[in-house]
């Protein structure tokens, strides 16, 4: 069916249209990532099982593969990927040209490259980029897109011309070992998780707002929230999402090896809120890089604060006069901007 308001209410808040089925209009269909059953991910419950079943993966993939390349951040979960390369693999970092966003990932990410003999590559990413591969992105999708997408997007293609066959990424990790922090930092009453985990408020930017919550409902426990299994569902989907997209719309196979396992042993909440966050997989970190300190989690960097640091805020019909546009975070400008984008293809 179509509901362009249901479509924009649910991009806006969620970074994604969650309701599948429904879409912005007549010949468009979105599609949302599908994950692996709980039933077949392998259980680990050490972080030498990691590295094991890890192998094993690769072991795979190297029968299937001769050339794989990598997206590498200078962060634990990539950098324990680019171990398990062959020595001349091509690894993948991006930047940005008149920003320091990017200099602790490309200080870190080069240290990995030099230990495990890896061609480094740096992808440069510009407004000039997102107005160039955006388009791309949201016509596969469907829909306006996460601002990492046309940054994977433009990376893909770079890893094409240089013979890669299929691309290694490190984005499960935080879902499956208890990398979201923030949010698992307490036990949420339902009203405060709802504010802090959705992305931009529907009511404060849309002419026409709707209702998009359902998913938080399924997941109410009285005044609170079962947290931990709405992650594993929306969260992850919107993640896992955005990187499909991505890479598909470039053509290029990817695999992430960590989407394949799951915790043997429940989350040890009150080790997460101590500050180990991912504690398995920073006992992997420690074990492939024992001289380098474990690195604090950030989420992919994305140049838009300085992008739309003064763009004045959408003019289409479908947003609000009154945006408080100083108010908002370089990554809510950015989904307006896309969003308006997106309608103008439409």
């Amino acid at each position: 069916m179509v509901d362009k308001d249901f479509c924009l209410s649910s991009y806006i808040a969620f970074r994604y249209i969650w309701k599948d089925g429904v879409d912005f209009a007549e010949g468009l269909k979105h599609e949302n990532f599908k994950p692996i059953p709980l039933e077949e991910r392998i259980p680990v419950k050490t972080s030498w099982d990691i590295d094991r079943e890890i192998q094993k993966q690769f072991d795979s993939l190297y029968s299937k593969y001769d050339n794989i390349g990598i997206l590498l951040s200078g962060g634990m979960d990539s950098a324990i990927l680019a171990a398990y390369l062959k020595p001349g693999s091509h690894a993948y970092t991006f930047t940005a040209p008149g920003t320091n966003i990017f200099n602790a990932d490309e200080e870190r990410a080069r240290h990995y490259c030099e230990k495990y003999h890896l061609n480094h590559h740096f992808i440069e990413i510009s407004f000039d980029d997102y107005k160039m591969f955006t388009p791309n992105v949201m016509k596969r999708k469907a829909a306006p897109v996460h601002s990492i997408e046309p940054q994977i997007y433009k990376a893909a293609i770079a890893a094409q011309k240089d013979g890669v066959q299929l691309m290694i990424i490190g984005d499960g990790a935080d879902y499956v070992f208890g990398g979201m922090d923030k949010l698992l930092s307490k036990d949420w009453k339902y009203d405060d998780f709802v504010k802090r985990y959705i992305s931009l408020d529907p009511d404060m930017v849309l002419a026409n707002p709707v209702y998009v919550y359902e998913p938080f409902e399924k997941y109410k426990k009285d005044e609170g929230i079962d947290f931990l299994a709405f992650m594993d569902d929306l969260c992850t989907n919107e993640s896992y999402s955005s990187y499909m997209n991505a890479f598909e719309t470039a053509e290029m196979p990817y695999h992430d090896p960590y989407e394949k396992l799951i915790m043997a042993e429940p989350l040890d909440l009150q080790r997460v809120r101590n500050g180990e966050s991912k504690y398995l997989i920073r006992g992997l970190y420690a074990m492939k890089y024992p001289e380098m300190p474990v690195p604090t989690k950030i989420p992919m960097p994305r140049p838009v604060d300085m992008i739309f640091k003064n763009w004045d805020g959408p003019k289409r019909p479908e947003f609000r006069k009154d945006i408080p546009m100083d108010t908002l975070t370089g990554n809510q400008k950015w989904q307006l901007w896309c969003a308006e984008q997106f309608l103008n293809m439409l």
